[in-house]
């Protein structure tokens, strides 16, 4: 079954939940070994999920912000590593639909290696500059050589490295001194990935380096101008808390049934009888309820509004992601501490979901920029 062959999303979330459950049986092995999901990411493409953000007029789905974020979520209650990964390659697609910033033959082509099975991601981040949403300027470089650019440098967090078909690399043109969006095929010479990945959490989305050396592209692989550090709105942004959201689901699920079959011979019946349980278990579906009912909002209003209103939405969305974000933190926590200490053994898996979660403490927007700017736009 593909995911165009199913029209509602309801449908598409029940057959995400297929492959969630079968991601879930794989996740273990992949943190342990720090290895790659591959086989996750072959069903992806395999399912025709990684097309459906494709716009309608390229012959994809073109589905909506509020339903890409109700299917990253089914796929991080699998795995969490896997839904971080492809949420990048599903909403670049969108936004680049949406927004029609580069050259239409350009986008066209990319659209049509998509619906192929291609992935693609942006690779923004380097040691040097930090986040790319404060405002670092890159260092690597694009130098104009007739009708080519040669592009060199080493950028840093380049997620899905090993299945990646296209890297979108901002470079900083070195004439001119403007920062540009570089599309470099994979095939390019002088393109390589080294693996320094060595992260505690997300362990599974080979975020290794990526090393460009003399790499040289054809003129209209610059396909976007861009200002560091002024992106505005961006809806598509919403598949990291949905990643989170998807990783607390999980650890409540687990928390819950392990509370339903363990019995200490201190008590009659099992640990969910108890008060104190309970009401942890309340906690964890307040947080879970207002997470969802938050970031469902925000992306149906991104939906719902024009280019003007988009535009507007910075704010939402920065605290979509905030409050989404730390609720799954506090959904794991309070998951571990109905466990206990079996929480923290290794053949446990909220000792991975206590790891990963955190992992969104650190994803765009960061906690102090959301704030200080809802501060900016109250005082405003």
């Amino acid at each position: 079954m593909r995911f165009q062959e199913l029209k509602t999303t309801e449908e598409r979330l029940e057959l995400m939940s297929t492959l969630s459950e079968r991601f879930s049986k794989r996740a273990a092995p992949v943190d342990e070994e720090g290895t790659f999901p591959f086989d996750n990411l072959n069903d992806l493409k395999t399912s025709g999920y990684t097309a459906l953000t494709v716009p309608k007029r390229y012959g994809g789905e073109e589905i909506s912000l509020y339903e890409l974020v109700c299917l990253q979520e089914y796929i991080a209650r699998g795995d969490g590593s896997t839904a971080l990964s492809i949420g990048w390659h599903m909403g670049i697609i969108q936004d680049l639909g949406e927004r029609n910033r580069w050259k239409e033959s350009m986008f066209k082509m990319m659209c049509e290696d998509v619906r192929n099975g291609a992935l693609i991601n942006n690779c923004a981040s380097e040691r040097q500059t930090g986040s790319p949403t404060r405002g670092g300027k890159p260092t690597t470089t694009a130098v104009k050589q007739g009708k080519h650019w040669v592009v060199n440098g080493r950028k840093t967090f380049t997620t899905m490295s090993p299945m990646l078909d296209y890297f979108n690399v901002t470079a900083t043109v070195a004439e001119s001194e403007e920062v540009g969006y570089f599309l470099i095929p994979r095939s390019t010479d002088g393109v390589e990935i080294e693996e320094t990945w060595d992260s505690i959490a997300m362990r599974g989305t080979g975020s290794h380096d990526l090393v460009l050396k003399d790499v040289k592209i054809e003129e209209d692989y610059l396909v976007e101008r861009v200002e560091p550090g002024n992106k505005g709105a961006s809806g598509w942004l919403l598949h990291i808390p949905a990643c989170y959201l998807g990783i607390a689901q999980a650890a409540r699920t687990y928390a819950i049934q392990f509370a339903k079959e363990y019995s200490p011979n201190s008590i009659k019946g099992s640990i969910i009888d108890l008060p104190n349980v309970q009401q942890k278990v309340g906690e964890m579906e307040f947080e879970l309820m207002r997470a969802r009912h938050f970031l469902h909002s925000v992306a149906k209003q991104w939906d719902e509004a024009d280019e003007e209103g988009r535009n507007r939405m910075k704010p939402e969305l920065g605290a979509a992601k905030l409050a989404v974000t730390n609720s799954a933190i506090e959904v794991v926590d309070l998951a571990m501490r109905i466990v206990g200490a079996r929480s923290l053994s290794e053949q446990n898996p909220l000792q991975r979901y206590y790891r990963d979660v955190r992992a969104g403490l650190h994803n765009p927007p960061m906690d102090d920029m959301t704030i200080m700017l809802l501060a900016k736009n109250a005082i405003k």
